[in-house]
């Protein structure tokens, strides 16, 4: 499983990009949108990947929320 991390465009819509494989990055119009456009990225990606992208796979990042005060 891939994190997928989604971020609202000013300008409109989403840019979502996934944690484990730096520089695949899409967007889309919606949520769902981008979602399918970024595992059609992904997807792609992986199948030209070298035996070394796929094991930086095996590595999953922590991802929490932190709250933070501000002043």
């Amino acid at each position: 499983m891939l994190t997928a991390v989604l971020t609202p465009d000013p300008d409109g819509g989403y840019v979502v990009q996934i944690v484990e494989l730096p520089g695949v990055i899409s967007q889309g119009d919606t949520v769902e949108e981008a979602l399918a456009n970024i595992r059609e990225a992904a997807e792609l990606y992986l199948e030209d990947a070298t035996p070394a992208d796929r094991a930086a796979l095996d590595v999953h990042p922590l991802t929490t929320a932190v709250q933070v005060r501000v002043a």
